[in-house]
């Protein structure tokens, strides 16, 4: 996503990503990874739960995690084992969502030129 980043900007836009991270961790992402955009904290999944994007990982892909080095509750805080499910949206001034992608196989994203053809749509009707 970042290679799309100079044409956001040129948009008069920019990227939020949204963790269920603590504040720390999601900084040690932006630092391991090196992104050009914020990366916001949701503890507890406020945010994702507002949306209904909250799923319970299941008990039996726990281990699987660890085994990748993935310790959930240290990095998000909690017990919950809760995740969001994978989503984009392109929200407006009026913060009225413009275009919304959900999609539960995390491998899944939005395609990048899509974000930016709605972006020149908003863009459009801003400057009329």
């Amino acid at each position: 996503m970042q290679f799309v980043l100079p044409e956001i900007k040129s948009l008069d836009a920019q990227l939020v990503a949204i963790s269920p991270q603590l504040p720390d961790q999601s900084l040690t992402t932006v630092e391991k990874n090196n992104l050009k955009f914020e990366v916001l904290s949701d503890v507890g999944n406020r945010v994702a739960r507002d949306f209904g994007l909250v799923f319970t990982l299941p008990e039996e892909l726990r281990p699987v995690y660890a085994q990748f080095g993935i310790d959930l509750p240290a990095a998000n805080g909690d017990n919950s084992f809760e995740l969001p499910v994978t989503a984009s949206y392109v929200i407006n001034r009026d913060s009225i969502i413009m275009l919304d992608f959900v999609e539960v196989d995390h491998i899944k994203r939005l395609e990048p030129s899509d974000i930016i053809a709605a972006l020149k749509k908003l863009h459009t009707h801003k400057k009329e």
